[in-house]
């Protein structure tokens, strides 16, 4: 049994890059929906 299927679904995820917001772009992906993901890397950055 599925807890979260999300086939058909679209999800857009904001701070995809990094962090908890990666991860729930993750996890969305996983249970079938389709992600849009934005997030942006600061210059101080370095990895």
């Amino acid at each position: 049994m599925d807890l979260f299927k999300l086939d058909g679904d679209v999800a857009l995820v904001t701070g995809a890059g990094s962090g908890i917001g990666q991860a729930i772009a993750i996890g969305l992906a996983e249970a079938g929906a389709d992600v849009a993901c934005f997030g942006h890397a600061s210059k101080g950055r370095l990895d």
